[in-house]
């Protein structure tokens, strides 16, 4: 299933193991959804958390008609920009539920902000290597502009969790097109020198990438 092979894909990148199958944690029935979620809105992707003491509850909600969509038309076996955002979608859950389990195996606290700046990082670097390895090396310079510049926040949303998202998309901007300079200069790809700077970031706690990036030397 695609979903195991995405959590592989960022287990490569990242030179990290986690012990549970995110086939294992996956809900594709909206009712669940409406019946867990803090938010009442209509997504395609959340990862739920409950926690009860030193008990924690986690569950990856996916649209099942992503998954069909992508069962369809497997964006490892061809990526384009008809499964791209479907792709995302995917990724960005199993970012997620991957990230909260590896840290909960280290009993490292996880907040939201940087669950998500996390995600939009493993949604670049997951898709600089696809590509690359579909297209020979060749990577598409309008990465960064297509995941980041072009990203909207649900107007709907509280202003508090709106402000999260976008304030997390800026830093992972940042994080990433700082790695674009540095690592995929005039065409070319330092790979892996790029795998080394993403190992280290993806090992920090949060305050400490934060400061990384605040002091651009990311």
């Amino acid at each position: 299933m695609l979903l195991r092979k995405l959590q592989e894909l960022l287990g490569r990148i990242y030179d990290i193991h986690v012990e549970h199958d995110v086939r294992d944690f996956l809900v594709t029935d909206r009712r669940e959804l409406d019946r867990r979620a803090s938010i009442r809105r209509d997504v395609d992707e959340a990862l739920l958390v409950n926690q009860d003491g030193s008990r924690v509850r986690v569950s990856l909600y996916l649209d099942r008609r992503v998954l069909k969509r992508l069962d369809e038309a497997d964006p490892l076996h061809a990526l384009h920009a008809g499964n791209l955002g479907d792709y995302w979608t995917a990724l960005e859950g199993v970012s997620h539920f991957q990230y909260l389990a590896w840290n909960g195996a280290l009993d490292r606290p996880v907040s939201i902000h940087e669950l998500e700046v996390q995600a939009e990082v493993d949604k670049y670097a997951a898709t600089l290597f696809v590509l690359g390895a579909q297209h020979a090396g060749r990577f598409p310079a309008r990465l960064h502009h297509w995941l980041f510049e072009r990203a909207r926040v649900d107007s709907s949303l509280p202003r508090s969790r709106r402000d999260l998202y976008l304030s997390a998309n800026r830093y992972a901007a940042r994080f990433c097109q700082a790695l674009e300079r540095r690592f995929l200069g005039r065409g070319r790809l330092r790979c892996e020198a790029l795998v080394r700077e993403l190992r280290h970031f993806y090992r920090l706690t949060h305050a400490p990438k934060i400061r990384l990036i605040d002091v651009g030397r990311a």
